[in-house]
């Protein structure tokens, strides 16, 4: 009977194992996936969502696969290329702060401050907002929620600034690197908007 028992335990176990390494070998998959539908630059905020669908199927245990990726991908980007471009031009008004600060300009330290920071919090509410996104639904509409997320619920954001850490180590220390790590990324926002959504 005690054999039996520890024998019934050690599968659990084996299993519990096996089933949270197949999720961290997907959220690389996934993060693979994401890098290559993020090529044409302004595609990112939909690859992002398309890959955060793709997680919630894995952790809701429902069919999926490249297929579906990209069909969420095609669905994503009609109105995500425009947040893409928005994202862009967001990060190339701090660049400018920054260059500001570094030519001496009187108060360009705060600005560009100031304007780091906005660009963080811009980026956690698109990740959060990407985490939520469904077919259908308007990214004007999750941004401004997002938005909300990411101020009301500071440890949440925290723990996708975290994220974000990650992949810039990841890149610093080897570029390659940082592709399957993306996958990480959506996969803490999936759990952080899961997270917000149970208290």
């Amino acid at each position: 009977m005690t054999g039996a028992r520890a024998e019934g335990l050690r599968e659990r176990g084996e299993s519990l194992f096996t089933g949270r390494f197949a999720l961290f070998a997907e959220c690389l998959l996934t993060g693979v996936w994401i890098a290559l539908a993020s090529l044409p630059l302004v595609t990112y905020p939909a690859a992002f969502a398309a890959g955060a669908r793709h997680l919630g199927r894995r952790l809701a245990h429902e069919r999926g696969g490249l297929r579906e990726f990209a069909a969420d991908f095609r669905s994503a980007l009609r109105g995500g290329w425009l947040v893409g471009l928005a994202g862009w031009a967001a990060l190339a008004v701090v660049w400018v702060d920054v260059r500001a600060v570094r030519a001496g300009l009187p108060g360009g330290a705060l600005v560009a401050a100031v304007g780091v920071f906005a660009l963080i919090a811009a980026v956690v509410a698109g990740l959060r907002a990407a985490a939520e996104w469904r077919p259908g639904a308007s990214w004007r509409s999750l941004l401004a929620r997002a938005g909300r997320r990411t101020v009301l619920d500071p440890a949440g954001s925290f723990l996708i600034v975290g994220g974000l850490a990650v992949v810039v180590c990841s890149a610093w220390f080897s570029a390659p690197l940082a592709l399957p790590v993306l996958g990480a990324v959506v996969a803490a926002a999936v759990a952080v908007e899961e997270r917000y959504r149970h208290r």
